[in-house]
């Protein structure tokens, strides 16, 4: 069965964009003029396809349809309520791996601008990325393993005198000038940060790979965090949030840390959280960061309430378990956010089906079940799948891959961008029903525009209704496609 993704936009007046036709350059952002009616009629819509069989990418439809007083017919009806209102958006985005960054900071000046012009630009021929996550320290898309703050084997720092962000900070080739660059290009970019593994000498097994953080060092190790925060902050960086922890029930990555829900529960509550509170710190602190198997990890943290009360949210995987889990964790815990931190896409894997799952459950799953973001995992990697550590992951396949100066746009790229061009931070979820194989979500705009992506889960073309205050459309889906449609 294959996918169909639809954006649409309304409004009073034409939407004017481009397009983007085949896997080699990105689109550009609707440039929409303030709604300030609140009728549909007349309202021309706007939409852009990207299907399986990679026909049409980010494709702006020509046909223009025009809300109008339906007649009866026999087709399914999706209906958008914008009286509805549901969470707020913070972003679409991408890790933004040392291996990513190595990447990209190894292209020539133009090639380099063009390239960051097109992911965080909010304007122009640009897919508007708004999120990113980052590491603290290696992850295993760095060509290395590393912490902020490595010793001799068999010493300790527990006054971090020897914490350094060097290794991300390397002019023209780190992690830490490219987030410079990006950030004057979208400086409302939010950035989660997440350690891999802490210092080995804070584990009970010495290796970057599993492990346990000692509890004897959780103070040291709260206090590392603080640090990262506070020297992010005086390189021009604000971390927005921060998980403690990357994928804690999973020791066998390289780098990686077993961290289980007590363990985290117990360094928040009387290490973490206190460390952030005398330090002042405004960085969000989101936990779990892993699978929709286990929401009763996070909740192990939130039912406590010496620990909750200096917690923002919990984020998510979908390596195992529903998309369902997050609605699961709100419906224990309605006050606290939730989040979609990484999914990766597989060098074996196939566009239609990846676009098909990733947009079912990711772009469309993880918003209906009140995610504020929806991340996939490594921005970008080359030919070989690479860089990446010894152990780490050898078939992660980015949303680029980069050879040089070259770039060639993946599934992920049309992933997000289905979803990030038009959906800016500061939208908010409208109301929106599935129908059979068709599956949605709708949001607001902060300039009041109204957006619905639409999943064609089916091996036909699909027609509908699109319905919106009494008036109503009727396109026509490609098999195997998704579609964003904007008014």
């Amino acid at each position: 069965m294959k996918n169909i993704f639809v954006t649409i936009l309304f409004s009073g007046s034409v939407l004017v964009t481009l397009l983007s036709c085949s896997g080699s350059k990105g689109v550009t952002n609707p440039v929409v003029p303030t709604d300030t009616s609140h009728a549909a009629t007349g309202a021309v819509v706007s939409y852009w396809i990207s299907s399986g069989d990679q026909q049409q990418l980010l494709q702006l439809q020509t046909n223009k349809p025009v809300f109008s007083k339906g007649n009866a017919n026999g087709y399914t009806t999706i209906e958008v309520d914008s009286t509805q209102a549901f969470q707020e958006v913070d972003g679409f985005g991408y890790t933004l791996t040392g291996g990513s960054a190595q990447l990209i900071n190894a292209m020539n000046g133009t090639a380099k601008a063009a390239l960051l012009q097109e992911l965080f630009e909010n304007s122009g021929s640009s897919i508007g990325v708004s999120y990113l996550r980052i590491s603290v320290g290696a992850s295993d898309l760095n060509a290395n393993a590393f912490s902020y703050d490595d010793v001799p084997a068999g010493q300790t720092d527990l006054s971090l005198t020897h914490f350094s962000l060097a290794a991300d900070e390397a002019a023209g080739t780190g992690l830490i000038p490219l987030l410079k660059e990006i950030l004057v290009i979208n400086p409302q970019l939010k950035i989660l940060a997440t350690p891999w593994s802490a210092p080995v000498w804070m584990k009970d097994n010495g290796s970057f790979k599993g492990g346990a953080l000692q509890p004897k060092y959780y103070d040291v190790y709260a206090q590392y965090l603080v640090k990262y925060i506070q020297q992010m902050k005086a390189a021009g960086i604000t971390i927005d949030a921060i998980t403690p922890q990357n994928e804690p029930l999973n020791p066998d990555n390289t780098p990686s840390l077993k961290m289980v829900a007590e363990e985290q529960r117990d360094f928040i509550k009387n290490n973490m959280g206190p460390a952030f509170a005398a330090a002042s710190l405004t960085t969000k602190i989101i936990v779990y960061d892993h699978n929709c198997d286990h929401p009763d990890y996070p909740l192990t943290i939130l039912n406590d309430p010496a620990a909750a009360k200096f917690v923002n949210g919990s984020a998510f995987h979908l390596y195992a378990g529903d998309i369902s889990a997050l609605s699961t964790v709100r419906a224990a815990a309605p006050d606290k956010a939730l989040y979609f931190t990484e999914q990766w896409t597989s060098a074996k894997g196939g566009f239609d089906g990846d676009l098909r799952w990733h947009m079912k459950n990711v772009i469309i799953g993880a918003m209906r079940n009140y995610s504020r973001n929806a991340l996939e995992w490594n921005l970008a990697n080359d030919p070989n799948y690479g860089p990446h550590t010894p152990g780490g992951c050898t078939e992660c396949k980015g949303a680029l891959t980069i050879s040089g100066n070259t770039i060639t746009r993946n599934v992920a790229y049309y992933i997000i961008a289905q979803a990030s061009k038009f959906v800016p931070a500061g939208s908010v979820r409208i109301a929106s029903n599935n129908s059979g194989n068709l599956y949605t979500v709708a949001f607001k705009r902060p300039d009041g525009k109204k957006v619905l992506i639409v999943l064609n889960d089916d091996s036909a073309p699909a027609s509908f209704n699109l319905k919106y205050q009494d008036k109503q459309i009727t396109p026509v889906l490609p098999k195997g496609s998704a579609a964003t449609f904007v008014w």
